[in-house]
């Protein structure tokens, strides 16, 4: 009798069926889903541990990447797994955030949840498997969540809504990329990126896709019905009523009057004396731990009653702003002159430096993923160090958070970001938060959309980001436009929101209660609206247009198009040619079988020389051409081989080396090394010989290119070069004449015409 007995429940959404299967896999979790949809499978498991002394939720989102799910070996030097990569980080994330408002207030015991994907076949993305399945597996666990939470993608593919799109479609064709997460009552997450979609198209979204929801939460339910285990009973935490009223009539005021100073550092010192006075009192046992967090707990439910009931019924916010006001604003670009573009954002008590590095395209950040994408051109980073809000902390590597809002920001500018085609640049922006109160994430969208134009870099149009919040008490609410620190963390909302002139870029949004309706979201996206049309009327004042010109230490990346046939000459033999450019130039040069060129140069000038160097080589030269620097690579006893471009020579015969005088040989005049200033007299294509004269020639000098045509084809020589044609007379060429690697080479037999002492 086979040990596995497993149990699947179904649904369909949108013509597709996502199985929960529980039974066969990971039988001594607290509870085990294996979420299904195509051949996208993930395994997630809800397991609690023993009861911890803090004052917080106990509960860790882990996400593992197994690069085998899709047939890939690791890439790393130890070929195996290592930290969690973005895409894991993000979805343990987008886990955590609606399900944590769902756990009893009073739970203290060690909660993992973890999500395996352990098959990928890139159609059916494993993050929205890995949602639904972390929700299932709580159902099934003894953890005393409630609620189901389920999880759907809503894109917008040719104009139309699509329910859980494709992979392939969000790469490019969707121009939405909307997550959303919720209870069969109320939305509780919102996570997007969008191509400028309009506010009115988010809230149609958001309706699909709490339809779709509740489907999800029901096929969770059923399958907490058939195998679900009993919740374990948790006892609401208690208050003693006595104590809070004599706290409440003795020191209602003073916390009223702390909670009231407008400066965020002032009310936290103004608060903590407070705090600190009323636990010396009903408190004075520093060692009756259990007494303390009685009181820091009225102490704490006063003060959240306090400042909420203030801003929802009297309209009174900490800082004695209105409701929809915005804190001053200050703009500062160019503030780091050897950064390739940078910008100070500040408003009110958050501070934002942006810093933009522009790279060569093979900077890309090459991405070792369970995902289609393999690298990207541009990419933002966001770092928050603990002084930023006047603390001292450890310095390390970037934390979750960190990842989030720099994945947030990075959202934000993609669909105003060129293609690599439009600027052949890698891009990389980096936001520190120097100062936060509030919505530093949504500063960094500002500061780096205003370091990318300080940078030069052609946006389609600048973004700006500003958070929302909400306060709701019974029928009363206020919606909050650009919310601080306390708000959010005494709201019941917290909604960022950035975008264009044109549409919404990006969306992220926490919802802690379930009477979040409709016509909050409305109002809601309605002041978001507001408020970044009046954030990028102070940007433009600043700087409204990308500037035209790169920063002086920027790189120099310059596209150049050359006939396929003339890849050979570029290159030279055994790459002799282009390795010599890159030298002279310090710069680097990439060419593809299409003649697609790109020059790197440290700086502009170095560049601009190397594609004129180079688009000079690749011309056909032609009568009349000036050629100021042409360097003698031969002398003969009938001339000199002058290079004229590099695989390209000419002749300047003996007779016109020194104009109105006859010489008995070139070397009287003219020596290997020598730089001279020529002019193209005669070219014979058929043949591939190029005659030169020099600049100061009666011949040339002065005359158009028709007129030395037509002295050419009258047989004057302007120097007696006529007398002796016939012994080679004006022959040069293409340098090669044949293969490409020929041309390249530098040999002298190859620079011009026939040499009549080798024929």
């Amino acid at each position: 009798m086979s040990l596995n007995n497993p149990t699947t429940v179904s649904v369909e959404i949108a013509g597709e069926t996502i199985s929960f299967e529980t039974g066969r896999i990971a039988k001594q979790a607290g509870g085990a889903v294996v979420v299904s949809q195509g051949d996208t499978m993930v395994l997630c498991t809800a397991t609690r541990g023993g009861i911890r002394d803090v004052p917080f939720l106990p509960l860790t989102v882990d996400v593992e990447e197994r690069m085998y799910a899709a047939g890939k070996i690791p890439g790393s030097f130890f070929k195996r797994e290592g930290r969690a990569g973005e895409k894991g980080t993000l979805t343990a994330r987008m886990i955590d955030r609606p399900i944590r408002p769902l756990f009893p207030k009073s739970w203290r015991y060690e909660t993992q949840l973890v999500a395996i994907p352990l098959s990928i076949d890139h159609v059916h993305p494993y993050d929205i498997l890995a949602m639904n399945g972390a929700s299932a597996a709580i159902q099934l666990s003894d953890i005393p969540v409630q609620q189901a939470v389920g999880a759907v993608r809503i894109g917008k593919v040719e104009g139309n809504f699509v329910v859980n799109p494709k992979e392939e479609d969000l790469e490019g064709a969707s121009d939405l990329d909307l997550i959303v997460a919720g209870t069969s009552e109320a939305i509780l997450m919102v996570e997007a990126g969008a191509n400028e979609v309009s506010e009115a198209e988010i809230l149609d979204a958001l309706d699909i896709a709490h339809d779709v929801i509740k489907k999800l939460c029901a096929a969770q339910m059923e399958l907490r019905e058939k195998l679900g285990k009993p919740k374990l009973e948790v006892e609401a935490p208690s208050i003693d009523e006595a104590l809070l009223q004599s706290i409440s009539s003795e020191y209602f005021d003073k916390i009223d009057a702390a909670t009231s100073v407008q400066d965020k550092l002032e009310r936290q010192d103004a608060t903590a004396a407070v705090e600190e006075e009323i636990l010396a009192k009903f408190a004075p046992d520093a060692d009756d731990s259990a007494k303390r967090d009685e009181v820091q707990a009225i102490f704490n439910k006063l003060e959240k009653q306090i400042i909420r009931e203030r801003i929802a019924i009297k309209k009174l916010r900490p800082d004695g702003r209105g409701t929809q006001e915005i804190r001053e604003i200050e703009i500062e670009v160019g503030v780091a002159p050897r950064t390739h573009g940078s910008a100070l954002f500040t408003r009110g008590q958050t501070q934002a430096l942006s810093a933009a590095a522009l790279g060569t395209l093979k900077e890309e950040m090459r991405l070792d993923t369970l995902g289609l994408q393999t690298n990207k051109y541009y990419w933002h980073h966001y770092n928050f160090p603990p002084f930023s809000v006047g603390e001292a902390g450890r310095l390390g590597g970037p934390k979750r958070r960190d990842i989030g809002h720099g994945a947030l920001a990075e959202r934000a500018l993609v669909p105003v970001v060129p293609s690599i085609e439009e600027f052949p640049y890698t891009i990389r922006v980096v936001s520190d938060i120097f100062e936060s109160n509030g919505s530093s994430s949504m500063a960094s969208v500002c500061g780096s959309s205003l370091s990318l134009m300080d940078a030069g870099v052609p946006l389609k149009r600048p973004v700006a980001g500003i958070a929302m919040g909400l306060i709701k008490e019974g029928d009363d609410y206020v919606v909050l436009t650009d919310i601080a620190g306390v708000e959010d963390h005494l709201g019941d909302m917290d909604f960022k929101v950035a975008g264009t002139s044109e549409g919404i870029t990006a969306l992220q949004m926490d919802i802690k209660i379930t009477g979040v309706t409709f016509d909050i979201l409305r109002d809601a996206l309605t002041q978001a609206l507001e408020a970044r049309t009046h954030i990028l009327g102070e940007m433009a004042k600043v700087i409204d247009a990308p500037r035209t010109e790169l920063k002086p230490h920027a790189p120099r990346i310059i596209q150049l198009k050359i006939d396929p046939s003339q890849i050979g000459m570029l290159i030279g033999k055994g790459g002799e040619t282009i390795r010599g450019l890159q030298e002279e130039f310090e710069s680097q040069i990439d060419v593809n079988d299409e003649g697609n060129v790109l020059v790197y140069s440290s700086n502009g000038e170095l560049g601009d020389a190397l594609a004129e160097r180079i688009t000079t080589m690749m011309k056909e030269v032609e009568v009349g051409d000036d050629f100021p620097n042409a360097k003698v690579v031969k002398t003969t006893t009938f001339g000199a081989f002058v290079e004229l471009t590099k695989g390209t020579d000419g002749l300047l015969h003996i007779s016109n080396v020194s104009p109105g005088n006859r010489v008995g040989t070139v070397e009287e005049v003219l020596n290997k090394g020598d730089e001279i200033h020529v002019r193209v007299f005669e070219v014979d294509r058929e043949r591939g010989r190029i005659g030169l004269r020099l600049a100061t020639d009666p011949s040339v000098a002065g005359k158009t290119p028709e007129e030395i045509t037509a002295a050419a084809a009258s047989g004057g020589n302007g120097g007696g070069g006529g007398r002796d044609r016939d012994r080679g007379g004006d022959r040069g060429g293409r340098g090669g004449g044949g293969d490409r690697e020929s041309r390249g080479s530098g040999r002298p037999r190859h620079r011009g015409g026939r040499d009549p002492e080798r024929s």
